[in-house]
């Protein structure tokens, strides 16, 4: 089925005021994955994307994202409530001065508990940490129905949208 949907960008172009907030859940932890294996990769790109549509990097070939997921310039941080995988969000350091949150969601069982904005609110500050001067990322219609309003309530603000189409499951 075709499916139309707007995709918008948006930027950060200053750290925001937002302090650190403490865990919303008890439990939760964060780790940094330094070069994860291509199969954990795809484990979190499919848990957390599977009802939104993630599709472009099942054509990718293992190798290319070995590449990608393991350069050093990506910072993967999963989320991990009780020991179980509970969301993650990657960011692209490649075009220093600017990061691009290249993914950032989390699984089904964790949505609506806080962990989101917890989540987001932690990458944000490490992406400044690292003396960025902006910091950017798109959302879709396709993907959660709050992620372009949390964008907004972070702090980002949109540069552009585009209308687009693209063969959807049923």
């Amino acid at each position: 089925m075709i499916a139309g949907y707007t995709v918008t960008w948006l930027e950060m172009t200053a750290r925001p005021a937002l302090p650190h907030r403490e865990a919303p859940l008890s439990g939760l932890s964060l780790m940094r994955a330094q070069r994860p294996p291509v199969h954990f990769f795809r484990y979190l790109y499919d848990a957390v994307g599977a009802s939104y549509e993630w599709t472009d990097l099942h054509e990718w070939p293992d190798a290319d994202i070995a590449a990608f997921a393991q350069d050093e310039e990506m910072h993967l941080n999963v989320a991990y409530v009780d020991g179980c995988p509970a969301g993650f969000i990657l960011l692209d350091f490649r075009k220093a001065p600017i990061a691009d949150v290249a993914y950032f969601g989390l699984m089904p069982e964790f949505i609506r508990q806080g962990l989101g904005s917890w989540l987001l609110l932690e990458g944000i500050h490490d992406a400044w940490d690292r003396g960025i001067e902006k910091l950017t990322v798109n959302t879709c219609t396709l993907d959660h129905p709050s992620a372009l309003p949390l964008y907004h309530r972070m702090g980002f603000a949109p540069v552009r949208s585009e209308e687009r189409e693209r063969e959807v499951s049923a």
